[in-house]
């Protein structure tokens, strides 16, 4: 079957038309109206009502709110979790009630017994769908949840790029690379606010390790920072329009980033515009100078020395050191995101469907799956008549990233296995399993097959029954969590020489990893399948059988380079590893703007997997591709599913070289579903920005005329046709 049809998108994916999807009330408040609203308002206010909504404290019972004597003073309207902002009622000010929800509504230490919510897959499953419609859907989810458990600020938004694939916060974060993180961020961030929630986008800028988080100094030029991470928030900022941003907690060059001038009042409000406030992170302001600095509300106050924006503020406003002028600017940045996310005039929060939810987690573990080997082996569908399942806890659940973004889902812990921290990590540090275990699903999926399972705590075992099946499935993970990055790539345990002893045992051996990062395969020759699961959220096991069996064709695409050894890395170890907490460390960041890939081809190695690369059960051919442009590039091509299941593709569009100069980006992304035989004309433009680079003596961005090389590539590393497009030199925005 042939069928045409043309879809033109800017900036490389979804136009924000396709994004609409009808809110429910309070409708957001146009700009103008908004602007007005908040000068009006605040004018009226008194100095302690202004100073009221510039600082904020951790709801939670910690510090000076441990016991419920030191919790008796706090606003009824007060609901446990991340923060509170008291509102001002005489003027119809409503409270901030924060949670973190970067993968669902959190619920810290279980202070709210027995509030459960959806457990969204990890960010870097959603980064891996490069499907930006349902960014916005997951979001719009979060968000609906959120406002019904009475909180109205989402602390969501995790823009920030994987500089290095050890982070052990990347299952938070989207991707690599600043287009799809911006496009995928801000989309999820305009289905939360389209729940009449404000979402945040953080951590502004550079939280790119957990090593020494507060005191790590990352050293990067200004024109390498606004092409790689500024540009990721840049976009996320234009396309979700989020109503504050969060600062993060490590330097650049030299200042604290919810300190930074250059941060927060030079790129973010000045040469952005950018009209929503600044909140810190919590623990993340040691000075009230911040909010000279652009700084516009302290956050989590109690972890803080003190409360900077209290006292210390109204010193400054006395002595003059900090103007009337810059207090109002930091109120009204408040009242005005307010009003224009719909909060002021907020009614009671609208139903949602916990199940259509619940649905929505599934969907995005279908499509965040993805297939990075496959020898013929995959989909089962009916050929195993026996099936040996072998890991750690396959039999109970998929494995939790840890951290603050972490979810109670509704059938609770399936297991719980602290590991030891000290510190603030120590909160967190816990590895815990989802239920739904991927044994029970398998079992249930995989019909007129006997499955057999065993734990792999002894090798010997786990390939004494892997020798007795048609299909041996070893199920290894690694837990990676906030404050705490991994020193290698490697699997713990003995997980690496369980797979080894399986796959000795049985040729017919698929591994499934369960991760928020890539991780080292040593044996990875020796298995006829590899499936990338990340941390799959509450419906995982669900939707890695379904993937394994067939009934869902894979279509997940890595968001992120998987090297083949950490000596291929800019910084083969993470600097300061191993350190006291809190040792200062100064990061030249040498690889610039050159994230991931763009590493790679600048340097000629190849990686394990590219970024964009995914597996299917059914393939593609692209065709008649044509580039034309002059100050940006617009490429038109057709894609057609030329096997017998349906499926989805993900053909992305690169920029190759300038000149004959190796200048790799990734221009453009369309995430494509077609039955067998079906193809379709697709038409992309690129953001001209990542055609260009930034030229920090005029504050511009600069395309420089020449003969540009574009690409219409699977990955990365693989083009499949190959344009050469002139473009004239040209000087364009901030």
């Amino acid at each position: 079957m042939i069928r045409t049809a043309t879809i033109l998108a800017s900036i490389g994916a979804a136009s924000l038309s396709t994004l609409a999807v009808a809110q429910s009330v309070p409708a957001a408040t146009a700009p103008s109206d908004a602007d007005a609203w908040a000068a009006k308002v605040e004018a009226q206010m008194t100095d302690d009502e202004r100073i009221s909504l510039v600082h904020g404290f951790m709801a939670l019972p910690f510090g000076p709110y441990e016991t419920a004597e030191g919790r008796a003073g706090w606003p009824k309207d007060v609901v446990l979790g991340a923060g509170y902002v008291r509102g001002v009622t005489r003027l119809s000010v409503p409270s901030l009630r924060e949670t973190d929800a970067s993968l669902g509504v959190a619920n810290p230490g279980g202070v709210r017994p027995g509030d459960s919510a959806t457990a969204m897959p990890g960010g870097i499953a959603l980064g891996s769908t490069f499907d930006v419609q349902l960014a916005y859907d997951g979001g719009r989810a979060i968000g609906l949840e959120a406002r019904s458990k009475g909180f109205n600020v989402l602390l969501g938004g995790g823009i920030n790029l994987m500089r290095d694939p050890r982070n052990g916060r990347n299952f938070e974060y989207i991707s690599e690379d600043p287009l799809l993180s911006g496009l995928m961020g801000g989309a999820a961030i305009r289905g939360t606010q389209s729940a009449g929630v404000i979402s945040t986008v953080k951590h502004f800028a550079l939280n790119a390790y957990e090593t020494n988080r507060y005191t790590w100094n990352a050293v990067v030029s200004d024109a390498a920072l606004r092409e790689s991470d500024l540009l990721a928030f840049q976009i996320a900022i234009e396309q979700g329009q989020p109503g504050s941003v969060m600062c993060a907690y490590n330097l650049v060059n030299g200042s604290k980033a919810c300190g930074s001038d250059y941060l927060l009042n030079t790129v973010l409000k000045k040469d952005w515009g950018y009209k929503g406030w600044v909140m810190s992170d919590w623990g993340a302001v040691d000075n009230v100078d911040y909010a000279i600095k652009g700084l516009d509300q302290q956050s989590g106050e109690q972890i803080d020395k003190q409360v900077w924006f209290d006292s210390p503020l109204r010193k400054k406003i006395a002595d003059g050191s900090l103007s009337r002028a810059r207090l109002s600017d930091m109120v009204r940045r408040i009242l005005r995101s307010m009003r224009a996310t719909g909060l002021v005039d907020a009614g009671p929060a609208p139903a949602f469907d916990m199940a259509a939810n619940s649905a929505k987690a599934l969907q995005i573990a279908h499509e965040g799956i993805v297939l990075l080997k496959n020898d013929g082996i995959l989909p089962l569908l009916g050929s195993a008549k026996s099936i040996a399942v072998i890991g750690d806890k396959a039999h109970v659940g998929v494995l939790s990233g840890g951290g603050s973004s972490q979810v109670l889902p509704p059938t609770g812990w399936a297991a719980s296995v602290p590991i030891g921290a000290t510190g603030m990590a120590g909160l967190w540090a816990t590895q815990r399993w989802m239920a739904g275990s991927p044994l029970d699903a398998i079992r249930s999926a995989a019909t007129g097959a006997s499955v057999d399972f065993d734990p792999g705590v002894y090798n010997q075992s786990a390939a004494a029954l892997a020798s007795r099946a048609d299909v041996a499935i070893v199920f290894v993970s690694k837990f990676e969590m906030e404050g705490l990055d991994s020193p290698d790539l490697s699997l713990p345990g003995n997980q690496d020489s369980l797979v080894s002893a399986v796959a000795a045992a049985n040729p017919n051996t698929i591994v499934v990893l369960e991760t928020g990062n890539p991780v080292a395969m040593p044996w990875r020759d020796k298995v006829r399948a590899v499936v990338a699961a990340w941390y799959p959220g509450q419906e995982g096991a669900q939707a890695i059988a379904d993937v394994l069996t067939g009934k869902i064709n894979p279509s997940g695409h890595l968001p992120i380079t998987w090297p083949a050894a950490a000596e291929q890395l800019p910084r083969p170890a993470i600097p300061g590893f191993g350190s006291p907490a809190g040792t200062p460390v100064s990061v030249e960041i040498k690889e610039g703007s050159d994230i991931g890939y763009r590493w790679f081809a600048k340097h000629g190695t190849s990686p394990l997997y590219a970024f964009g690369y995914g597996l299917s059960y059914t393939d593609f051919s692209y065709a008649n591709l044509t580039v034309t442009g002059s100050r940006s590039a617009t490429a038109t091509f057709t894609i057609q599913n030329t096997g017998k299941r349906e499926g989805a593709d993900v053909p992305q569009l690169y920029l190759q070289a300038i000149d004959g100069q190796v200048t790799p980006r990734l221009l453009a992304f369309r995430r494509v579903s077609l039955k067998p035989g079906e193809s379709r004309v697709i038409t992309i433009k690129a953001d001209p920005r990542l055609l260009a680079s930034y030229d920090s003596k005029v504050g511009s961005w600069r395309i420089r005329g020449g003969q540009y090389t574009i690409a219409l590539s699977k990955a990365a590393n693989a083009p499949i046709i190959t344009r050469e497009v002139t473009l004239k030199s040209a000087l364009f925005g901030k």
